[in-house]
Parts: C-alpha cells; structure tokens; sequence
C-alpha cells in the first residue's frame, strides 16, 4: 500500500495569506539600534523573517521584546508582544497581541495593537488601552505617547480615574 501527498502552493499561500518566502529568516535574534556608538533600542525576538516582496516588511511572528535606553544606557520602558510587523521603508512597527509598555516608574500600558514609529520616537494605539500607574487605572480608546512613556495622552477616556488629594486644598 502507498499513499502520497501532494500540496498546492496557490492553496498553501491562500491559508497562510503568504506570497512570497521570506528572504531572511533567523531564530533567537537581538537586534541593537544605536546613535553615534550610544544603544537607543534593543530588540529581542525567538523567531524573525525579512519579505522584500509585495514591500520590504520585517515579520516577528512569535513576539518581541524591546528594551528602550536613554543617553546613560539606563532603560527606560520596555514593549513586548505576541506579534510583530516592522515596516522596513517608514521605519514603522506595529505591535499585537498582548502588547504591553512599562515604564521607568512602573506605569503600565496594556492593548492588543500599538504603531511605534522609530523616526519620530512616538508610540501610539487607535484602539481600546488600559494604564495602570501606582495612583489610578485609566481605560481610554486610544493614546500616543514618547517611546519611553513618560509623557502620554489618552484619548476617550473611560472609567474613573482617581486622583491624590492635595494637602494644600481645604475640604468645601
């Protein structure tokens, strides 16, 4: 008794929603972005695939982990994911799954989607975000932000949010 197998690459690139093979691929990757000698950002990923075709895209199918470092080499937020897609040409990531920002501080940003453009340093989510800091939880539809999260806006705002009270305020 013989049995064969036999896949069509037209059926197999319609399930996977895949076209072309990557050029690249590479497993357990840490990438260093760095100024003048000085590392701004370093990227770590268990698995990483380069498409150059229909446009140059960088895959990071099994999450991310990046790290973001100030001039001293001090880390100032780390991002990680389930799921990333670096835009090679706009220098753009955008980041899924599971996404999650922290702070030097501890102030933590939680949504499933998260665009961080690399010129601009800016990190930023149409979608539902959740922020916890020491003080409060905020819940908003939306949000931008500096890539170390120091300094965020949250748009939409939903929930309550609470604040300290200030000693130098009188009861009315």
């Amino acid at each position: 008794m013989m049995i064969s197998c036999e896949n069509d690459i037209k059926k197999v690139n319609l399930i996977t929603g895949k076209n072309q093979a990557p050029v690249e691929s590479a497993q357990g990757l840490e990438i260093l972005y760095s100024d003048s000698g000085i590392i701004k950002v370093s990227i770590n990923t268990p698995e990483l695939n380069r498409f150059v075709q229909p446009k140059p895209v960088t895959e990071l199918p099994k999450g991310v982990y990046v790290e973001f470092f100030d001039d001293a080499q001090k880390v100032t937020s780390t991002l990680t994911s389930k799921y990333a897609l670096r835009n090679d040409a706009d220098k753009t990531m955008e980041a899924r799954k599971d996404v999650v920002v922290v702070n030097e501080k501890g102030d933590k940003l939680e949504t499933e989607y998260l665009k961080w453009d690399e010129k601009s340093g800016m990190i930023s989510s149409p979608e539902f975000v959740k922020i916890t800091t020491p003080d409060e939880i905020i819940y908003g539809n939306g949000f931008e932000s500096n890539q170390d999260f120091s300094r965020y806006r949250i748009f939409d705002i939903k929930g309550i949010i609470n604040l300290k009270k200030d000693e130098n305020t009188k009861d009315s």
